[in-house]
């Protein structure tokens, strides 16, 4: 599938700008960002519920915005479920073959396959008012899947589910689109569910596109700072480039001195080649910063700060740090427990402590001059 230059208003609001996305044939896609970014309309616009303004969409080489919902190779899933609530699971999932007039024994076999596919067996007689959430969102996704699609639309379908059953759902979910091999194209606001099941996602904002990528490309190399602070958490900082130095010969990798006002002078490896004098965006994640009581003794090429525990979070698995630096910055630091301590974490509320990062570690996200 292809998007190509879709723009959409609504009166004066524009809800999607210019966008662009190629989605490979059974790929996991999702389009991440919070509301109001336009992931929706997109996708309505890729189901035939609306029409976009200008640009095209391709399924296979062909366009496909004069065709109507019912003729695409696209279902949906919507975050309500919108099944039946008079039929049983197996007539909701029935229902569209049944319009086709496909033979009854096709039909039993092909719902039995997917009420198999989606774990429902011993549920087929039950009304919806009958099911759990988790069941009501697997029947609509059965529902979606019988037809055999080319690619299926799911609009927030776990929005609405507790945490713990959402990510039972997500997992289940995944393993859907493993065993069928078609094109799911995800809508979330929920950055955990999308870096978690997609090979591939689009971040959103304001109706533009930011940035597409693998999971690994969007968390560790953001493309711009709304990017950076939406996906994880991070520490940002604006940082004037003070000097620039070639590593090696044989590929392109730089040392860059950067100094940030609130911090003071630190080293990033960059392979994108900045300018002396350029104002640029730092970002270095809380989990590969380390904390330490002790001054650490490493020759590696590292930065390192010191400063005092402003507020200790534990969470059992990890403890979050907030670290009071240079009087007054706050720089969030995340340590896991790997390792079982009868005293709990050895760093306190108010204890002095050096944070430290290699190089390789922080990022450039962007040049702002």
């Amino acid at each position: 599938m292809v998007v190509t230059g879709i723009s959409k208003s609504f009166d004066s609001f524009m809800a999607l700008n210019n966008v662009s996305i190629e989605i490979k044939k059974g790929e996991f896609f999702s389009l991440l960002g919070p509301s109001g970014c336009g992931k929706t309309t997109l996708l309505r616009i890729l189901a035939g519920f609306e029409h976009p303004d200008s640009g095209s969409v391709t399924f296979d080489g062909h366009d496909v915005l004069h065709v109507p919902p019912e003729r695409r190779q696209a279902n949906t899933v919507f975050q309500n479920y919108a099944l039946f609530p008079h039929l049983t699971v197996f007539e909701n999932i029935a229902f569209s073959k049944r319009l086709k007039n496909t033979a009854k024994s096709d039909i039993e076999n092909k719902v039995d396959e997917y009420i198999h596919l989606v774990q429902l067996e011993g549920h087929a007689h039950k009304k919806p008012n009958q099911l759990s959430g988790g069941q009501k969102q697997r029947v609509a996704i059965a529902r979606a899947l019988i037809n055999e699609p080319s690619v299926l639309l799911l609009d927030e379908p776990l929005s609405a589910l507790d945490a713990k059953l959402r990510h039972h759902m997500l997992i289940e979910l995944d393993e859907i689109h493993d065993k069928t091999g078609v094109t799911f194209i995800y809508v979330t606001h929920d950055q955990q569910e999308a870096l978690s099941v997609s090979d591939r996602l689009a971040v959103m904002d304001q109706g533009n596109v930011l940035q597409v990528g693998t999971p690994h490309d969007i968390y560790e190399s953001p493309a711009t700072d709304f990017v950076a602070r939406f996906i994880g958490e991070t520490n940002l900082f604006d940082a004037a480039v003070i000097s620039v130095e070639k590593m090696n010969r044989d590929w392109e990798e730089y040392m860059a001195e950067l100094d940030v006002p609130e911090l003071g002078r630190i080293k990033v490896t960059t392979v994108d080649k900045v300018q002396t004098g350029q104002t640029v965006s730092f970002t270095i994640r809380p989990e590969k910063i380390v904390i330490t009581k002790e001054r650490p003794t490493t020759k590696r090429e590292i930065n390192l700060f010191q400063g005092m525990v402003d507020e200790p979070i534990y969470s059992g698995f990890q403890t979050k740090f907030y670290v009071k630096v240079m009087d007054n910055l706050i720089i969030r630091v995340i340590k896991q427990h790997a390792n079982y301590s009868d005293e709990g974490p050895d760093i306190r509320w108010k204890d002095s402590v050096f944070l430290s990062w290699s190089a390789d570690d922080g990022y450039i996200v962007e040049v702002k001059n």
